[in-house]
C-alpha cells in the first residue's frame, strides 16, 4: 500500500538563527503539514537541514506505529524532493544501514 504524503512546503520562510533551529514560538506557529509525523508535531521539516536531520535521526523517533513511520518517510521523501535533498533509501527500514544516504559535508 503506497501512502500518499501530507508535508506541504511552508507559506513562508522560517525566520531563524545561524545555526538553523527553530525557536519555540516558529515551532508553535508551523502548520501541521509543515511535519514529517503531523499528528504528533515531530520531525519539523523546514529547510533542507531539517531534513536531512530527519533523516538521520528517523529511527530514534519512539512511541510511533509503522504506519507513521509510512507516512513521515513519505513525507520526508516529499520534502526532501522540494528541497533538493538526495534521498537513496527508497523505504524507511533502510535509513541506518549502510549505504545511506549520501552526507555533502564529507565529500
Amino acid at each position: 500500500m503506497t501512502v500518499r504524503a501530507t508535508w506541504k512546503a511552508p507559506d513562508k520562510d522560517v525566520d531563524r538563527n545561524h545555526d538553523h533551529r527553530l525557536q519555540t514560538s516558529e515551532r508553535n506557529e508551523l502548520p501541521n503539514s509543515a511535519f514529517a509525523l503531523p499528528h504528533q508535531r515531530k520531525l519539523p521539516v523546514t529547510d533542507a537541514g531539517h531534513v536531512r536531520a530527519a533523516l538521520a535521526r528517523f529511527d530514534q523517533v519512539e512511541g510511533i506505529s509503522d504506519e507513521d513511520r509510512d507516512l513521515a518517510f513519505a513525507n520526508l521523501r516529499k520534502a526532501a524532493r522540494h528541497f533538493g535533498v538526495e534521498v537513496a533509501e527508497q523505504d524507511w527500514h533502510d535509513l541506518g544501514r549502510k549505504p545511506h544516504t549520501r552526507n555533502p559535508a564529507h565529500d
